[in-house]
């Protein structure tokens, strides 16, 4: 007679892998969340060393230019590349589309700076610091120095 042969049906085994399938799923998903919040809490940290980098500037006439009690000028929204010797490389970005950082020239008013990053997990919103180095989350990011 026939003997019964032990094994997996091919449904039993579609079903298995199409489990399989909506957990990797679940956890890809999960992971690339987890990526984006790293990289905005790296943003906020960048924003953090520049704004200490520019206040440690502000009083060494090496790294301002020779003026006592002013920031380092900044000339292009692409921002300095390097803020004296406090910090030799400034971070642009953070990763993701659209992320890099932006400054607002200060030219004839280095009293201030301003320079933002967009966050990805807000959307539209900003972190950006100012000549007394605070950090805000705005819905836009200032084009002028107030």
């Amino acid at each position: 007679m026939f003997k019964k042969k032990r094994g997996f049906t091919l449904i039993e085994l579609l079903v298995v892998i199409a489990i399989i399938g909506i957990l990797a799923t679940i956890v890809l998903v999960s992971l690339n969340t987890a990526r984006v919040k790293a990289r905005d809490a790296r943003r906020q940290s960048d924003m953090h060393q520049i704004a200490l980098a520019m206040e440690m500037c502000y009083d060494d006439t090496a790294c301002n230019g020779g003026a006592e009690g002013q920031y380092l000028e900044v000339t292009a929204v692409t921002g300095p590349t390097a803020i004296g010797t406090y910090m030799p490389v400034v971070p642009t970005t953070a990763g993701g589309a659209g992320t890099a950082y932006s400054w607002v020239v200060n030219t004839g008013n280095q009293s201030k700076y301003l320079v933002c990053a967009a966050l990805e997990i807000s959307g539209a919103g900003y972190v950006y610091s100012t000549q007394n180095g605070t950090k805000t989350v705005t819905g836009t990011c200032p084009t002028v120095l107030e």
